[in-house]
């Protein structure tokens, strides 16, 4: 609703500059304007009117000159509004309007910015010499059975080793139990020679932009989240978020790499035909979790008590966490659920607060390719 709002505000605005237009060269009464506009000011006011619209197209199109556009744009416009300022003064407020968007999509190209560190961080990993060595039986003969008839159910024997991957998710974020759901968009990259998992998630409420990116490198991780690009909401660092984010790359590797369970890090104990416990540890930090497997082979919950909620990143409290998967589906030649949830279980009761669908992943990816 926001973006439409934003859109027809950007929209009207520049068919009224076009009114200046007509006043300049007698096209039509324009009884609004009553102060003289002369032919060379006319022409900035047609200009105006159709960069605004301009704008308008790049915006709606996501190309990401419409802020460069925009700056220009409003900066022309108001100079206008100033120069028949009894007549047009109240436009300021409509470039107000615009020019605060404008000002988060510069904050968001700055070295700082979330998505810029997400950028740095995912480059230094990129093209690192990996070999090409494919997954056989032998590899996966040390597995507990459900394990090993899970990797085959996905797919991994007969193909490359995982060395990293890229996945895109569309979803929904429900920041607190009494709260409504928020539409997300994700892109996250994983690496496993030298485990780290970087990911970055963008939302909305009410018209404000929401960033957050998670970080999980070497032994430490760290949860940001910012309003409109600016205003840091929270910053959760420290022993708790290092293991609790061990716990969620240990999940990536269950989930979306089935393939990497083969990880000497990783030890199995076999409970029964449909479940196991797996013990996982990464440069120090060591969780475990519960996986619970259907008769078909298929993962369908995740489970551990190792995991931390923080709502401010300050303090946190140990629940119960799982992460039902569902609606299996075929993603670059491998087997994985299209569907996850992630769950606290709380005292009170269940708090689903996340809900994703992967849309894409592609494996042992070279590239850093943003998600549009």
């Amino acid at each position: 609703m926001a973006k439409i709002i934003f859109s027809l505000i950007i929209f009207i605005h520049g068919l009224i500059h076009f009114l200046g237009f007509v006043k300049a060269f007698n096209l039509a009464q324009v009884d609004q304007l009553t102060q003289e506009i002369s032919k060379p000011v006319g022409l900035l006011w047609l200009l105006s009117s159709i960069l605004f619209l301009l704008v308008l197209l790049f915006y709606l199109n996501q190309n990401g000159l419409w802020w460069k556009v925009g700056a220009i744009t409003v900066t022309l416009s108001q100079i206008l509004i100033i120069l028949s300022w009894g007549d047009t003064k109240f436009g300021t407020i409509a470039n107000i309007i615009i020019i605060v968007p404008i000002i988060i999509a510069i904050v968001g190209q700055l070295p700082s910015s979330y998505q810029n560190q997400f950028k740095t961080e995912v480059e230094k990993r990129l093209n690192q010499d990996t070999d090409e060595v494919f997954m056989s039986e032998k590899d996966i003969a040390h597995l507990p059975l459900p394990v090993q008839k899970y990797l085959r159910y996905t797919g991994a024997i007969g193909k490359k080793k995982i060395h990293n991957f890229r996945a895109v998710f569309q979803g929904q974020f429900k920041p607190s139990p009494g709260s409504g759901y928020l539409d997300v968009t994700a892109i996250q990259y994983n690496f496993f020679d030298q485990p780290s998992r970087i990911f970055f998630m963008d939302s909305s409420m009410y018209g404000i932009p929401i960033e957050g990116l998670h970080m999980y490198i070497g032994s430490t991780a760290s949860m940001q989240i910012k309003m409109a690009s600016l205003i840091e909401v929270v910053n959760a660092r420290g022993p708790e978020m290092n293991k609790s984010e061990t716990v969620t790359l240990f999940n990536d590797m269950c989930f979306l790499a089935p393939a990497t369970l083969i990880d000497k890090n990783i030890q199995w104990q076999g409970i029964d035909s449909t479940t196991v416990n797996a013990t996982y540890t990464n440069q120090g930090n060591t969780i475990k979790a519960t996986l619970f497997f259907n008769e078909n082979g298929e993962l369908i919950n995740f489970s551990s008590q190792d995991r931390s909620e923080s709502a401010d990143g300050k303090s946190f409290t140990n629940y119960k966490w799982t992460t039902p998967l569902s609606d299996y589906q075929d993603f670059d030649g491998r087997k994985l659920a299209s569907h996850g949830e992630a769950v606290w279980h709380k005292p009170e009761g269940e708090y689903t607060y996340t809900k994703l669908h992967l849309v894409q992943i592609n494996y042992n990816y070279d590239e850093l390719e943003w998600v549009k």
